[in-house]
C-alpha cells in the first residue's frame, strides 16, 4: 500500500510521525472509455466557448465566479496561488470528542493512518491506545492538495483511521425535506412493523455486500472477450398488487421466520 501524504500528528508538545494511505480500494472500480463507433479510436474531449464557438486551449481559459446570474468576477492565477494555504505537513489536533456526537452525513472520505518509520511506532501505539481508553476521538486540520480539511481521528484495532468531514454549510437540514411533519402512525402497525424489524435483526457482519451488479457485468465482458452471444438476463420481479399494509406486515413477518430457519 502506497502513502498518499506524509507529515506528523501534533497536540499539545506531542509530535507523531504518520503517513496516509487512501482507505478506498478504486482498483476495484469498472470503468469505460467512450469510443467512435467507426473505428475504436479514443474519444478526446475539446472546450468550446459557447458564446463564439471557438475552441480553447488552457492559456485560453480563466476561472470566474458567478454572483449573480450570468455576472462573472474573474479570478487570475497568481491571485488564486496568493491565497494557498502553505501546507505545514501536520495534522494540529483541536480538541477530542464523542464520535455519536459527529452525525453519519458531516463523513465524506476515510483514509488509514499509520506511523512513518520505527521511531515513530511507540507515540503511535501511544495515541491510538489513549482514543481506545478515553473513547474519544481527535478534529483537527489537514492541507491536501492545497485545500485545508478538518479530519477526525479514530483508533481501530491496532491502527488508526481518518475521516474527511464536510463542514456544516456543505450539508442541508433534513427539516427541509418536505412533507414529513405531521405524519400520524397506527400503533398496530407500528406493532407488528417493529416484530418484522426483530426478525430480520442481524450483526453487521453478516449482512450481504456481494456487489451483483458488478459481478453481472464482469460476466458480460468475459463473454464479450470470450465471443460468446451475448444474453440479457433479468432479475427484476413481477409488479405485484397492492395490499392492505396490515396483511403486508404479517406476511413478511412469516417470510423472515422463514428464510431465519432456512439459515
Amino acid at each position: 500500500m502506497r502513502s498518499i501524504w506524509k507529515g506528523h500528528i501534533r497536540f499539545s508538545l506531542v509530535t507523531i510521525p504518520i503517513q496516509i494511505f487512501n482507505a478506498v480500494n478504486r482498483a476495484s472500480t469498472i470503468s469505460f472509455n467512450q469510443l467512435h463507433k467507426e473505428d475504436m479510436g479514443r474519444v478526446s474531449y475539446k472546450k468550446v466557448c459557447r458564446t463564439c464557438n471557438e475552441e480553447l486551449g488552457m492559456k485560453d481559459i480563466v476561472k470566474g465566479y458567478e454572483y449573480i446570474d450570468d455576472q462573472y468576477v474573474v479570478l487570475e492565477k497568481q491571485e488564486l496561488d496568493g491565497i494557498k494555504l502553505k501546507s505545514t505537513r501536520a495534522i494540529d489536533i483541536e480538541a477530542f470528542v464523542d464520535l455519536n456526537e459527529v452525525h453519519p452525513s458531516r463523513f465524506e472520505a476515510v483514509y488509514f493512518v499509520g506511523p512513518n518509520g520505527d521511531v515513530a511506532k511507540k507515540t503511535y501505539g501511544l495515541f491510538c491506545e489513549v482514543l481506545k481508553k478515553s473513547g474519544k476521538a481527535g478534529v483537527g486540520r489537514i492541507i491536501l492538495r492545497d485545500k485545508e480539511d478538518v479530519v477526525l481521528l479514530k483508533a481501530e484495532d491496532n491502527g488508526m483511521i481518518m475521516y474527511k468531514l464536510r463542514f456544516p454549510d456543505e450539508v442541508r437540514s433534513i427539516k427541509d425535506v418536505p412533507d414529513t411533519d405531521g405524519i400520524e402512525v397506527d400503533q398496530k402497525q407500528l406493532a407488528l412493523a417493529e416484530t418484522l424489524v426483530d426478525s430480520l435483526v442481524m450483526s453487521f457482519d453478516e449482512v450481504d455486500f456481494q456487489d451483483r451488479y458488478k459481478d453481472a457485468l464482469m460476466d458480460l465482458v468475459n463473454e464479450k472477450i470470450d465471443g460468446k452471444d451475448v444474453v440479457s438476463i433479468s432479475d427484476e420481479k413481477e409488479d405485484r398488487p397492492v395490499i392492505d399494509i396490515m396483511d403486508a406486515l404479517k406476511a413478511s413477518i412469516e417470510q423472515a421466520k422463514n428464510i431465519k430457519k432456512g439459515a
